[in-house]
């Protein structure tokens, strides 16, 4: 995906080395591979800006994949013949940061979105090295695309998902194409104006930059600070501020 000339320069003075980064796509579009995806297209802008600052981005179109309904790591163990969730939980595990990607059908996030966060949801209850939530230190942002509305609706309820699960949030982490509202272009439509639109560069642009700063600071910083938030300590008995029922 090409860069028009403002995202060429922002690459050209970039103000840090990104390249310790690691990202994760997810487009959750109801088409599989290799029918064109305008979620994919839009994406794509966001790929080219993190590659060309030397991060290693994978993208999975998660309806590719035989991926088992539920709430648990491995739905094989709960009566599922087949689940590729735990491959895909392994790429989420090694990215800084990720970005799901989704159409609006009815003013909603697509179902395969839906069971992609079912599915993230799962891994929830695990914990990284200091004892948190393992999606501490990573960060999370969305692309939305369609021809109706609910670019806003559909990002709430991801964002809020992403951070649920311990995801963090940089400000203006959602990106969208609807064109105008009604039955329409969509974005990689001939003559569609989307990868022209001044708006919806700029957003997807913002989007990009802020979430390789914020994977960067909290690389860098060695992730969330461990204090407050380990569940480990927590079940342990070190209930930080709270009173412990025992030591009254």
């Amino acid at each position: 995906m090409p860069l028009d000339e403002k995202q060429d320069a922002l690459c050209a003075n970039s103000p840090a080395d990104y390249s310790s980064l690691r990202a994760l796509f997810v487009n959750c579009t109801l088409k599989r591979s290799p029918e064109t995806s305008h979620t994919q297209g839009l994406m794509d802008v966001s790929r080219a800006i993190m590659e060309k600052n030397g991060i290693s981005v994978d993208v999975v179109r998660f309806v590719d994949h035989d991926v088992a309904f539920g709430v648990y790591p491995d739905m094989t163990k709960k009566g599922w013949a087949k689940d590729e969730w735990p491959a895909i939980s392994e790429k989420v595990s090694d990215a800084d940061i990720l970005l799901v990607g989704s159409p609006i059908w009815l003013g909603e996030k697509s179902s395969v979105c839906s069971q992609f966060i079912e599915r993230l949801y799962s891994e929830s209850g695990k914990l990284n090295d200091a004892g948190q939530y393992s999606f501490y230190g990573k960060v999370g942002g969305c692309v939305i695309t369609g021809n109706e509305d609910g670019v806003k609706h559909c990002s709430m309820g991801i964002l809020y998902a992403l951070q649920h699960v311990g995801f963090t949030i940089p400000p203006q982490a959602d990106a969208g194409w609807i064109g105008e509202a009604g039955p329409g272009a969509s974005y990689l439509d001939p003559d569609s104006g989307g990868p022209e639109n001044d708006f919806t560069q700029r957003n997807t642009t913002f989007m990009t930059w802020n979430l390789m700063h914020f994977a960067l600071m909290l690389k860098e910083g060695g992730g969330i600070p461990a204090h407050g938030n380990q569940r480990s300590q927590w079940d342990a008995g070190c209930h930080f501020d709270h009173p412990n029922p025992e030591h009254r």
